[in-house]
């Protein structure tokens, strides 16, 4: 046992070995098979790819790219290769496009690419001429035609460069650049956020007082690793000695909580805003007596408060988690003790359902900026309430602007912007991180955010309009997918709706309306009413001045390979507004400048 605080991310997976090791450290499944990794098999690939990659000539601070259409043990086992030597770690979205592709490989003059399939190896090849720098590209699967990654195994079994491996790993500096992440964004070029060793490290051992489960545990990781979130959590797993498997896919998660069992995993609010409209969907399949019982369960769980869920409340909600909940909870394994959100704002009657059922949420809040985690809520009520992002952890700073904005200091906060100083100065003044996000305190400790900055905007009468909390709460309503609030500088505000096409067809079919296309769904007049009366009903949470007076719907899904999201979800908000002109002249009466 050692009890030396770790202070470089390969640190982590040391910390792991020397105090529990696993025999299940990181585990994906092959064909048919869970195949799981010793913590110390883990550490012997890395050192591997170590020994390799110094073969082949990469030096300190040279940077390394790593691509996945799937999260699994090889991106982690690269990644620790690649920082033992001091390199720098990009990892890179596997859905940005070509374009994408080509500004990140030059900016940050990548030598080695590492990519998960034959798909995206035909991807980055596609631009390897216009990169300079890039040497080559392994790629994970087998393929006769491409260089495998086994190879560097192979490779680096050899203990020629075992004392220089040693020597550069006693060289890393906390302080060294680790990995180069761009951030997808909503406007312009992605931005090269640098993370230093000490701004990840010291983010997991930063939260450690809110983590509810300990070594021996095991997590489900399928949210990308190339995004901090997933990332950071894993690294968290590590120091914990809390053991990782990697889903099949997204469309796999469900048979492979089951299957698995698991104790905690993290998750996007739109993905926990489908597992609640399936679970809604079977209840209302039932009938009699079990239908009944169940939304009545629902409705008792939409006013949860963890601070007043005693008496006769405390009663009927025993009654519900035994009758109905206990079901919710087999569905995801059965032993989860935590479902960590983030990535973006969740909704709190989302929350109280989830918190409500025995299935604990813990929203937290932070950015790539911030390694990522600036608040989080715990896991027992003292430390937790619904509708905000937590406390801040330790040894971060948060205060709230002039106007609202979110402003963090902290070992987490990065080292700047890739080559982009004006940008960094943005940012970065004082030593105060700010986050472009709107916020407030709750009792004077927790902070819920409340928007975006640059996504509020005024209506010609001078209101202010906060667009994320209307969105969210116009989400509540079933047939609506995703939604964008409008009107800058226009009378009063108003909506462009993508519906939930799957649930809006089960609904016509049930009502004997015939609707074959999205095109026919958006033009039928009974669908556009129904929807139209949530609308108005959800219209009651706000103010005379934010009521959504007219709304327009489109039959293009907003997904993020047709750029109208970004990698977590959010909007691309000019790119659906330039391709929803018509509607925008529907309501205004004019296109939008």
């Amino acid at each position: 046992m050692t009890d030396k605080k770790p202070s470089r991310i390969f640190d982590l997976i040391h910390h792991q070995r020397d105090n529990y090791p696993l025999d299940k450290c990181l585990t994906t499944k092959i064909g048919d098979q869970w195949v799981s990794y010793s913590t110390e098999s883990i550490l012997d690939m890395a050192y591997k790819v170590s020994r390799a990659l110094i073969n082949m000539g990469v030096k300190q601070q040279d940077k390394i790219a790593i691509l996945s259409s799937t999260n699994r043990f090889e991106w982690n086992v690269i990644d620790l290769g690649i920082l033992m030597i001091g390199a720098v770690n990009v990892p890179v979205y596997p859905t940005i496009s070509s374009a994408d592709y080509n500004y990140i490989f030059n900016d940050s003059e990548v030598k080695y690419c590492f990519v998960s399939d034959m798909e995206l190896f035909d991807k980055v090849n596609a631009i390897i001429d216009e990169v300079a720098s890039l040497k080559e590209i392994f790629i994970f699967e087998k393929d006769d035609k491409v260089r495998n990654w086994t190879e560097l195994l192979t490779e680096g079994e050899a203990d020629d460069h075992q004392a220089e491996l040693e020597a550069r790993m006693t060289a890393v500096k906390n302080s060294d650049l680790a990995t180069l992440i761009y951030t997808s964004g909503t406007t312009g070029v992605p931005k090269g956020v640098m993370l230093s060793h000490n701004n990840l490290v010291s983010n997991v051992l930063d939260c450690q007082d809110r983590i509810p489960v300990a070594n021996g545990a095991s997590a489900l990781s399928f949210l990308p690793v190339c995004h901090v979130f997933e990332r950071v959590l894993t690294y968290i797993y590590y120091y914990n000695g809390i053991g990782v498997y990697f889903a099949e896919s997204i469309e796999k998660v469900g048979d492979n909580i089951r299957e698995i069992k698991p104790d905690i995993f993290s998750a996007v609010p739109r993905l926990l805003e489908k597992v609640y409209d399936k679970i809604i969907a079977k209840g209302a399949e039932q009938t009699g007596i079990k239908k009944a019982l169940f939304f009545w369960a629902v409705d008792l769980v939409e006013d949860y408060d963890p601070l007043n869920a005693g008496g006769l409340y405390g009663i009927k909600l025993g009654i519900a988690r035994k009758l109905i909940f206990s079901k919710w909870q087999a569905a995801l394994g059965g032993n989860i003790k935590a479902i960590v959100s983030g990535g973006a704002a969740l909704n709190p009657r989302l929350n109280r359902v989830f918190s409500g059922a025995g299935l604990n949420v813990q929203e937290g809040y932070g950015l790539t900026e911030t390694s990522p985690i600036i608040c989080v809520n715990g896991y027992t009520n003292e430390y937790k309430r619904i509708g905000t992002v937590g406390q801040v952890i330790h040894n971060v700073e948060l205060k709230i602007a002039e106007d609202g904005e979110v402003l963090c200091k902290g070992p987490n906060v990065m080292m700047g912007y890739y080559n982009q100083p004006e940008k960094t100065a943005e940012v970065l003044q004082d030593g105060w991180f700010h986050t472009g996000d709107i916020g407030e305190m709750v009792e004077g400790k927790f902070l819920r955010i409340t928007d975006r900055k640059k996504e509020m905007f005024k209506t010609s009468g001078g209101k202010y309009i906060a667009p994320q909390i209307m969105e969210n709460k116009f989400k509540e309503s079933r047939f609506i997918e995703q939604i964008m609030i409008i009107g800058e500088g226009e009378k009063f505000p108003s909506a462009i709706i993508q519906l939930d096409f799957e649930f809006v067809k089960a609904w016509c079919k049930k009502k004997g309306i015939k609707c074959s296309s999205n095109e026919e769904i958006v033009k039928n007049e009974a669908v556009r009413d129904r929807v139209f009366k949530d609308i108005l009903e959800l219209n009651k949470n706000f103010g005379s001045w934010e009521q959504v007076k007219k709304v327009e719907y489109t039959s293009e899904l907003w997904t993020v390979d047709n750029n109208y999201l970004t990698p977590k979800l959010s909007l691309k908000r000019r790119n659906i507004l330039k391709s929803c002109q018509d509607q925008y002249e529907e309501i205004y009466g004019h296109r939008k400048e």
